[in-house]
C-alpha cells in the first residue's frame, strides 16, 4: 500500500567501527546529526542521508528517490485518515527483545523512528560494525523542507547497547 501514501521520508544512516565505540571517537559520532534539511523537491520521497565512519570519516552522503519508502524497509497502511507507520528492522537489531507497535500519525505530524544494529562486513565475515538508523517520516503536505529538525510529534528509540560480540 505504499504506493499511493503521500509522505516525505528521510533515513539517516550512520555506520562506524568498533574504533568509534568509546572515548574521543564516540563522542564525535554520538554528536552526528539524526536529520538534515530536506531537498527542493516534492512528495513523495524519500531523502537518504548515509554517514559512514570508513568512507570520508562520517561525511555525509545524500541521495533522494521519488516515491514512497521500499517495503522492505517500512510498512505505511492509511486508514480512516489516519497512516500506520511500522519499520522493518534489517539484519540484527541490538539487543531487542520485543519490539514497539505500530505508529498512527494525523496529516501534519512526524515520526522519528532510531534503531541500532551490529553487522559484519562480508556476508557475516570480517569485523563487526555497528549502525544507527534514523527514520523521519512525514505523512501530508510538508511545510518547510526544516520540519525534521524540529520536534517530532512521535519518537520510537529502538536504540540499544551494542557490545562486542566474540565469535568462538
Amino acid at each position: 500500500m505504499n504506493a499511493t501514501v503521500d509522505v516525505t521520508a528521510q533515513w539517516v544512516r550512520t555506520s562506524w567501527t568498533k574504533q568509534s565505540r568509546s572515548g574521543e571517537d564516540a563522542a564525535r559520532r554520538n554528536a552526528l546529526p539524526v536529520a538534515f534539511t530536506l531537498p527542493d523537491t516534492t512528495p513523495p520521497l524519500v531523502h537518504t542521508v548515509t554517514q559512514r565512519e570508513w568512507e570520508h570519516d562520517f561525511e555525509p552522503r545524500f541521495s533522494v528517490l521519488h516515491g514512497p519508502p521500499s517495503r522492505a524497509d517500512v510498512q505505511l497502511r492509511e486508514a480512516d485518515g489516519l497512516l500506520r507507520i511500522m519499520l522493518l528492522p534489517r539484519g540484527m537489531p541490538g539487543a531487542i527483545r520485543r519490539r514497539p507497535p505500530a505508529v498512527r500519525l494525523r496529516p501534519g505530524e512526524w515520526v522519528r523512528w532510531q534503531i541500532t544494529y551490529r553487522q559484519a562486513r562480508y556476508s557475516g565475515r570480517g569485523p563487526w560494525y555497528y549502525s544507527l538508523d534514523t527514520l523521519n517520516l512525514a505523512f501530508g503536505p510538508v511545510s518547510t523542507k526544516d520540519i525534521f529538525l524540529g520536534v517530532p510529534t512521535r519518537h520510537v528509540d529502538e536504540r540499544a547497547q551494542l557490545t562486542a560480540y566474540r565469535r568462538g
